[in-house]
């Protein structure tokens, strides 16, 4: 569980720079006991396709580490989203599309090499553009969308497999190939991930890319952007510099000159 940790300790830090006391707690997750002996007083709701959740009744939901799984990632948050009080703060933790890259290139590979072609063995995931735009459909305010890279280093790709397995993060879409692979697929992968992502100790390389969404629930007391063309006070100003007009030649760097 060292990911949902991970996930777990930036998602501390985040609740720590918002400042704020919640009273009423919802997480949306798979993995019950971990996330309740985290905090204790929320109410943890199964990550199915339809949540559990009261309409505008929480002031904090979390969105922890299904969101990758979910058939449906946009109406997950619209449905968080609905359950939040106004003001009311959404917190999601999931993996990016950056996660097992290493092991999703040694079995493309591999594949390829057998049968000449591919089929999904590592479950495709969003990028951070794509799922920090699922706030903003969702109708939430002031998104923010930032990530963690982790790199952890196996054994081999065997013990890697064994972790995925034990954690709950193996491939689970259902477009993907349910029958046995081919006797020296798993061996040739194995070998390519070996040759081409070890360390010098010999171990090999998993990259997990945690992402983490942050949105509000709309709300009048929150601060609201300006009217386009309403400042009063020019940047050119506060910069200390030359503002250039839109007939202004800009200054030729001498550089231009050398050849």
């Amino acid at each position: 569980m060292f990911l949902h940790s991970e996930a777990l300790d930036e998602i501390n830090e985040k609740l720590t720079d918002i400042n704020r006391t919640f009273t009423t707690i919802a997480i949306v997750t798979g993995f019950k006991d971990f996330w309740t002996s985290a905090f204790p007083n929320a109410e943890i709701t199964a990550d199915t396709d339809e949540l559990d959740l009261a309409l505008e009744s929480y002031d904090l939901v979390i969105h922890a580490m299904s969101l990758h799984w979910s058939n449906d990632p946009v109406g997950q948050v619209i449905q968080c989203r609905r359950a939040l009080k106004p003001d009311g703060v959404l917190l999601v933790a999931c993996l990016g599309g950056e996660t097992l890259t290493e092991l999703r290139a040694a079995f493309a590979e591999a594949e390829v090499q057998l049968t000449g072609g591919l089929s999904p063995r590592v479950a495709p995931m969003a990028q951070i553009r794509e799922l920090g735009a699922i706030l903003q459909r969702a109708g939430l305010a002031l998104p923010v969308a930032d990530r963690s890279m982790r790199r952890v280093s196996y054994e081999n790709p065997i013990a890697l497999m064994h972790d995925l397995r034990a954690m709950g993060e193996t491939n689970a879409i259902t477009a993907r190939n349910k029958n046995f692979g081919q006797r020296h697929l798993f061996e040739t992968a194995a070998r390519i991930y070996l040759e081409a992502y070890s360390d010098d100790a010999g171990r090999i390389l998993a990259s997990f890319e945690l992402v983490f969404l942050t949105g509000w629930a709309p709300s009048a007391a929150q601060p609201q952007p300006l009217r386009p063309g309403s400042a009063t006070t020019r940047l050119a100003d506060f910069l200390q510099t030359t503002e250039l007009g839109e007939d202004a030649k800009p200054v030729k760097d001498e550089r231009d000159n050398q050849k």
